[in-house]
Protein backbone atom coordinates (compact mmCIF):
# COMPACT_ATOMS: atom_id res chain seq x y z
CA UNK A 1 0.00 0.00 0.00
CA UNK A 2 1.11 3.54 -0.93
CA UNK A 3 0.36 5.59 1.95
CA UNK A 4 -0.95 8.49 -0.47
CA UNK A 5 -2.42 6.64 -2.65
CA UNK A 6 -6.10 6.30 -0.55
CA UNK A 7 -8.12 8.60 1.62
CA UNK A 8 -8.34 9.40 5.06
CA UNK A 9 -6.03 9.98 7.37
CA UNK A 10 -2.64 9.28 6.61
CA UNK A 11 -1.44 7.50 9.97
CA UNK A 12 -5.19 5.91 9.88
CA UNK A 13 -4.30 3.94 6.41
CA UNK A 14 -0.88 2.56 7.84
CA UNK A 15 -2.40 1.19 11.10
CA UNK A 16 -5.44 -0.10 9.14
CA UNK A 17 -2.84 -1.40 6.96
CA UNK A 18 -0.55 -2.85 9.49
CA UNK A 19 -3.61 -3.84 11.44
CA UNK A 20 -4.80 -5.98 8.18
CA UNK A 21 -1.55 -7.83 7.81
CA UNK A 22 -1.65 -8.82 12.03
CA UNK A 23 -5.15 -10.09 11.22
CA UNK A 24 -3.59 -12.18 8.38
CA UNK A 25 -1.12 -14.05 10.07
CA UNK A 26 1.80 -11.58 8.40
CA UNK A 27 2.67 -10.68 11.57
CA UNK A 28 2.42 -13.22 14.78
CA UNK A 29 2.29 -12.92 18.01
CA UNK A 30 5.29 -11.97 20.01
CA UNK A 31 7.06 -10.46 16.14
CA UNK A 32 8.17 -7.59 16.41
CA UNK A 33 7.42 -4.91 13.40
CA UNK A 34 10.09 -3.92 10.96
CA UNK A 35 12.36 -0.95 11.94
CA UNK A 36 10.09 2.92 11.97
CA UNK A 37 12.71 3.94 9.10
CA UNK A 38 11.76 0.36 6.78
CA UNK A 39 8.24 1.71 7.60
CA UNK A 40 8.41 4.78 6.42
CA UNK A 41 9.86 4.00 3.80
CA UNK A 42 7.22 1.22 2.69
CA UNK A 43 4.46 3.74 2.82
CA UNK A 44 5.88 6.78 1.44
CA UNK A 45 5.24 8.44 4.54
CA UNK A 46 7.53 10.13 7.67
CA UNK A 47 8.21 8.77 10.31
CA UNK A 48 6.32 10.82 12.71
CA UNK A 49 3.28 9.24 10.37
CA UNK A 50 4.44 6.14 11.51
CA UNK A 51 4.49 6.73 14.92
CA UNK A 52 0.92 8.23 14.92
CA UNK A 53 0.21 4.81 12.99
CA UNK A 54 1.86 3.04 16.47
CA UNK A 55 -0.04 5.09 19.02
CA UNK A 56 -3.50 4.26 17.43
CA UNK A 57 -2.35 0.04 16.96
CA UNK A 58 -0.77 0.72 20.70
CA UNK A 59 -4.55 2.16 22.02
CA UNK A 60 -6.10 -1.11 19.62
CA UNK A 61 -4.02 -3.38 21.65
CA UNK A 62 -2.68 -4.77 18.86
CA UNK A 63 1.02 -3.90 19.60
CA UNK A 64 3.13 -2.84 22.40
CA UNK A 65 6.30 -0.94 21.76
CA UNK A 66 9.49 -1.94 24.41
CA UNK A 67 11.87 1.38 24.63
CA UNK A 68 14.92 -0.13 23.71
CA UNK A 69 13.50 -3.06 21.39
CA UNK A 70 10.97 -2.05 19.62
CA UNK A 71 6.96 -2.84 18.82
CA UNK A 72 5.87 -6.65 19.26
CA UNK A 73 2.19 -7.97 18.10
CA UNK A 74 0.93 -8.76 21.04
CA UNK A 75 -3.03 -9.53 19.63
CA UNK A 76 -4.95 -10.52 16.25
CA UNK A 77 -7.90 -8.66 16.71
CA UNK A 78 -8.28 -5.03 18.60
CA UNK A 79 -10.14 -5.07 21.70
CA UNK A 80 -13.81 -5.03 21.72
CA UNK A 81 -13.42 -6.91 18.26
CA UNK A 82 -13.10 -2.98 16.13
CA UNK A 83 -10.93 -0.49 16.21
CA UNK A 84 -11.21 2.12 18.30
CA UNK A 85 -12.26 5.76 17.47
CA UNK A 86 -9.28 8.14 16.01
CA UNK A 87 -8.64 11.75 15.79
CA UNK A 88 -6.09 13.82 14.39
CA UNK A 89 -2.79 12.60 15.14
CA UNK A 90 -0.42 14.65 17.38
CA UNK A 91 2.20 15.34 15.29
CA UNK A 92 -0.13 16.59 12.48
CA UNK A 93 -2.04 18.49 15.19
CA UNK A 94 1.24 19.96 16.30
CA UNK A 95 2.53 21.01 12.99
CA UNK A 96 -0.77 22.92 12.62
CA UNK A 97 -0.38 24.87 15.86
CA UNK A 98 2.99 26.12 15.00
CA UNK A 99 1.76 27.74 11.71
CA UNK A 100 -1.07 29.16 13.08
CA UNK A 101 -0.48 30.01 16.95
CA UNK A 102 2.97 31.97 14.94
CA UNK A 103 1.05 34.06 12.96
CA UNK A 104 -1.30 34.75 15.61
CA UNK A 105 1.46 35.74 17.86
CA UNK A 106 2.72 38.11 14.98
CA UNK A 107 -0.29 39.81 15.06
CA UNK A 108 -1.28 39.61 18.78
CA UNK A 109 2.24 41.46 19.09
CA UNK A 110 1.02 44.54 17.35
CA UNK A 111 -2.35 44.80 19.54
CA UNK A 112 -1.96 43.04 22.25
CA UNK A 113 -2.62 45.40 25.27
CA UNK A 114 -0.99 45.73 28.57
CA UNK A 115 -3.92 43.99 30.86
CA UNK A 116 -3.44 41.06 28.40
CA UNK A 117 0.54 41.72 29.31
CA UNK A 118 -0.14 41.44 32.79
CA UNK A 119 -2.41 38.36 32.63
CA UNK A 120 0.02 36.48 30.43
CA UNK A 121 2.74 37.15 33.38
CA UNK A 122 0.26 35.97 35.73
CA UNK A 123 -0.35 32.49 33.88
CA UNK A 124 3.50 31.78 33.35
CA UNK A 125 4.00 32.43 36.99
CA UNK A 126 0.81 30.13 37.64
CA UNK A 127 2.36 27.57 35.37
CA UNK A 128 5.95 28.06 36.96
CA UNK A 129 4.27 27.08 40.29
CA UNK A 130 1.95 24.19 39.36
CA UNK A 131 4.60 22.51 36.89
CA UNK A 132 6.83 20.34 39.46
CA UNK A 133 3.29 19.77 41.10
CA UNK A 134 0.18 19.33 39.16
CA UNK A 135 1.01 18.95 35.44
CA UNK A 136 -2.73 19.17 34.75
CA UNK A 137 -3.01 22.14 36.33
CA UNK A 138 0.41 22.87 34.64
CA UNK A 139 -0.71 22.49 31.23
CA UNK A 140 -4.26 24.02 32.04
CA UNK A 141 -2.47 27.75 32.41
CA UNK A 142 -0.55 26.46 29.39
CA UNK A 143 -3.80 26.29 27.32
CA UNK A 144 -4.64 29.62 29.20
CA UNK A 145 -1.66 31.32 28.00
CA UNK A 146 -1.90 30.65 24.46
CA UNK A 147 -5.62 31.25 24.23
CA UNK A 148 -4.62 34.82 25.94
CA UNK A 149 -2.46 35.39 22.93
CA UNK A 150 -4.73 33.99 20.21
CA UNK A 151 -7.10 36.77 21.92
CA UNK A 152 -4.27 39.52 21.52
CA UNK A 153 -4.54 39.32 18.32
CA UNK A 154 -8.23 40.39 18.26
CA UNK A 155 -9.33 38.21 15.20
CA UNK A 156 -11.79 36.22 15.60
CA UNK A 157 -10.96 33.43 13.14
CA UNK A 158 -7.48 33.01 14.34
CA UNK A 159 -9.24 32.92 17.45
CA UNK A 160 -11.45 29.91 17.32
CA UNK A 161 -9.12 28.31 15.11
CA UNK A 162 -6.72 28.07 18.01
CA UNK A 163 -9.07 26.70 20.35
CA UNK A 164 -10.36 24.54 18.26
CA UNK A 165 -7.14 22.56 17.64
CA UNK A 166 -6.50 22.84 21.78
CA UNK A 167 -10.04 21.45 21.98
CA UNK A 168 -8.95 18.88 19.24
CA UNK A 169 -5.89 17.95 21.41
CA UNK A 170 -8.20 17.44 24.43
CA UNK A 171 -10.09 14.96 22.94
CA UNK A 172 -8.00 12.91 20.47
CA UNK A 173 -7.29 9.09 22.22
CA UNK A 174 -3.91 9.37 20.02
CA UNK A 175 -2.51 12.48 21.79
CA UNK A 176 -3.96 11.51 25.23
CA UNK A 177 -2.10 8.55 25.04
CA UNK A 178 1.39 10.20 23.54
CA UNK A 179 0.60 12.94 26.27
CA UNK A 180 0.57 9.83 29.25
CA UNK A 181 4.23 8.90 27.24
CA UNK A 182 5.46 12.44 27.74
CA UNK A 183 4.61 12.65 31.28
CA UNK A 184 6.30 9.43 31.77
CA UNK A 185 9.11 11.12 30.34
CA UNK A 186 9.29 13.66 32.51
CA UNK A 187 8.14 16.03 29.45
CA UNK A 188 6.33 19.62 31.11
CA UNK A 189 5.25 23.25 30.13
CA UNK A 190 8.14 24.89 29.38
CA UNK A 191 8.13 27.91 31.24
CA UNK A 192 11.52 29.42 29.87
CA UNK A 193 9.68 29.75 26.02
CA UNK A 194 6.16 30.63 27.61
CA UNK A 195 8.07 33.90 29.08
CA UNK A 196 10.42 34.54 26.11
CA UNK A 197 6.94 34.54 24.01
CA UNK A 198 6.02 37.05 27.07
CA UNK A 199 8.99 39.12 26.10
CA UNK A 200 8.48 39.41 22.40
CA UNK A 201 5.19 40.03 23.06
CA UNK A 202 5.93 43.22 25.08
CA UNK A 203 8.58 44.34 22.65
CA UNK A 204 5.61 45.06 19.85
CA UNK A 205 7.99 42.85 17.24
CA UNK A 206 5.87 40.87 15.13
CA UNK A 207 9.14 39.22 13.77
CA UNK A 208 10.65 38.80 16.95
CA UNK A 209 6.95 36.94 18.59
CA UNK A 210 6.43 34.50 15.57
CA UNK A 211 10.01 33.53 15.60
CA UNK A 212 9.42 33.06 19.79
CA UNK A 213 6.64 30.81 19.26
CA UNK A 214 7.59 29.11 16.23
CA UNK A 215 10.61 28.35 18.52
CA UNK A 216 8.40 26.81 21.42
CA UNK A 217 6.35 24.67 19.13
CA UNK A 218 9.30 23.17 17.29
CA UNK A 219 10.40 22.00 20.81
CA UNK A 220 6.88 21.07 21.60
CA UNK A 221 7.61 18.88 18.64
CA UNK A 222 10.61 17.68 19.57
CA UNK A 223 9.81 17.01 22.73
CA UNK A 224 6.61 14.47 21.54
CA UNK A 225 9.09 12.70 19.34
CA UNK A 226 11.39 12.01 21.90
CA UNK A 227 8.53 10.91 24.41
CA UNK A 228 7.87 8.03 21.04
CA UNK A 229 11.42 7.40 20.33
CA UNK A 230 11.91 3.40 20.02
CA UNK A 231 15.39 2.30 19.49
CA UNK A 232 16.25 -0.23 16.70
CA UNK A 233 16.73 -4.04 17.97
CA UNK A 234 20.28 -3.40 16.37
CA UNK A 235 21.07 -0.82 18.99
CA UNK A 236 19.81 -3.13 22.08
CA UNK A 237 21.80 -5.96 21.08
CA UNK A 238 25.46 -3.48 20.42
CA UNK A 239 24.58 -2.45 24.40
CA UNK A 240 24.35 -6.00 25.91
CA UNK A 241 27.07 -7.35 23.74
CA UNK A 242 28.90 -4.28 25.11
CA UNK A 243 27.91 -4.83 28.29
CA UNK A 244 29.04 -8.48 27.95
CA UNK A 245 32.37 -7.42 26.80
CA UNK A 246 32.89 -5.91 29.74
CA UNK A 247 31.90 -7.93 32.51
CA UNK A 248 33.66 -10.93 30.58
CA UNK A 249 37.03 -9.20 30.13
CA UNK A 250 36.64 -9.07 26.80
Amino acid sequence: MNGKAEGGRLYERVSRDIAEAIAAGHYEIGQRLPAERNLALHYAVSRPTVREAIIALELDGLVEVRIGSGVYVVACQPRGGKAAPTDVGPFELTEARRAIESETCALAAQRISQETLDDLAGVVAEMQAENERDVVMSEDADRRFHLLVAGASENSALVAAVRMLWDTRARSPQYQLLAAKAHAAGVRPRIEEHAVILEALRTGDPDRARAAMQDHMNHVLESLFEATEVHEMEQARARVAEQRARYSGG
